[in-house]
């Protein structure tokens, strides 16, 4: 029986495979997809056997990770239906999808976490939100699991009513911080400097920034000021910011993310 069983094989359960099995072993891990020469790559570069089939992958791992997009959801829990017991866990990562509509779906009281990683997860720095219920799990369970989240990056844990703002925390919003240092990288391109030393110097300063924020907790306000002196150069970019929108933008987006997360009927 292997530990942990990954349904699907895309950017999100690659990501979080390629640095879980670091720090446990290729032997504690088993993985399916449908194209059989994805599954013959990613088991090249992890040492990590594959499965031909989810049911497969199901009958042969207490952890099933369900690393699959929301909308194949219901065609993966018909193929596993007859195959998960009460020893099973599942680990579902959809944004939309409860953990009552999992266990409906499945036909049992199934234990459930629902986790939202996001893709630093692949270099060991992502972050993931997860719900669950504590009293459902064993010691050796809980921890566990917190092994396997840690494996890549930080966990934090929250009620279920709180997972669609976890999505808009830090599942979805590596995109945006993308997007920010693709915009600052090219507006400095634009007073001359090479593309390769614009991109190190923004990104090199965003992760600088998120580190200070973390290790010193202070506001990030506060740490804002800090850059900010009286008539210079930064209060007037931040000014610049403020006038075009920068927050609202920001807020606009969580607030399209959530929606997102949302949808009628669900």
């Amino acid at each position: 029986m292997f530990k942990f069983g990954f349904i699907g094989m895309g950017n999100m359960g690659y990501a979080m495979l390629k640095s879980a099995v670091k720090a446990f072993h290729a032997k504690d891990f088993m993985f399916t997809c449908p194209s059989s020469e994805r599954r013959e790559q990613v088991s090249k570069e992890t040492g990590v056997q594959y499965a031909e089939s989810n049911a497969e992958c199901a009958n042969n791992c207490k952890m099933l990770i369900l690393a699959v997009k929301p909308q194949v959801y219901d065609v993966v829990l018909k193929n596993i239906h007859d195959i998960v017991t009460d020893e099973t866990i599942i680990i579902s990562l959809a944004p939309n999808i409860s953990t009552d509509y999992i266990k409906v779906k499945l036909g049992r009281d199934i234990r459930i976490v629902r986790a939202m990683p996001n893709t630093p997860a692949l270099i060991g720095e992502g972050m993931t939100g997860i719900s669950y219920d504590i009293k459902e799990f064993s010691f050796e369970e809980r921890d566990l699991l917190e092994q396997f989240f840690n494996s890549f990056g930080k966990v934090v844990t929250v009620s279920e009513n709180l997972m669609s703002s976890v999505v808009c925390a830090s599942g979805s919003s590596p995109a945006y911080v993308y997007m920010f240092i693709e915009a600052l990288a090219d507006s400095v391109v634009k007073y001359g400097i090479p593309r390769q030393e614009a991109y190190k110097l923004v990104a090199q300063t965003v992760m600088g920034s998120a580190k200070m924020v973390l290790e010193t907790m202070e506001h990030p306000g506060k740490l804002k000021d800090d850059v900010c002196s009286p008539g210079g150069t930064t209060i007037k970019g931040v000014a610049a910011l403020e006038e075009y929108g920068f927050r609202n933008a920001l807020i606009k987006a969580t607030d399209a993310c959530y929606a997102a997360c949302n949808p009628k009927n669900q």
